[in-house]
């Protein structure tokens, strides 16, 4: 049976211990933490450039284009991890908040099956 996925409580603590082991704190700016975030969304976004859409979604199905793309999400969350941590942001209560606005934002009855923004529905 594999092992439970870690809470984001439990992979920030093995992140900041990974992090503190190597002294790397001292470079974990809140601008150098955002910074390095956007460069990984970026590489994520290289993933798909010059691909249409059938075609990202036929590589889903490939073992290497499927670990590249997770390796990248992962690099894109472990940086939001040490982003949060260093502004005191607790990720799960942000996220659940942020599903909270947006549903207020967009009522099923107005935003079914559009991608308007709300404030043209």
């Amino acid at each position: 049976m594999e092992d439970p996925s870690p809470s984001l409580k439990e992979l920030t603590k093995r992140l900041t211990g990974f992090r503190d082991e190597r002294d790397w704190k001292q470079f974990h700016s809140l601008k150098n933490l955002i910074l390095s975030l956007s460069l990984e969304s970026a590489e994520l976004l290289e993933l798909t450039q010059w691909k249409s859409d059938e075609e990202i979604e036929q590589e889903i199905s490939d073992p290497a284009f499927r670990e590249r793309l997770g390796e990248e999400c992962a690099d894109i969350l472990l940086y939001l991890l040490l982003i949060a941590e260093r502004a005191d942001i607790d990720l799960a209560r942000a996220g659940a908040g942020k599903i909270t606005l947006n549903e207020a934002k967009y009522p099923v009855e107005k935003a079914r099956g559009n991608a308007r923004k709300y404030t043209d529905l």
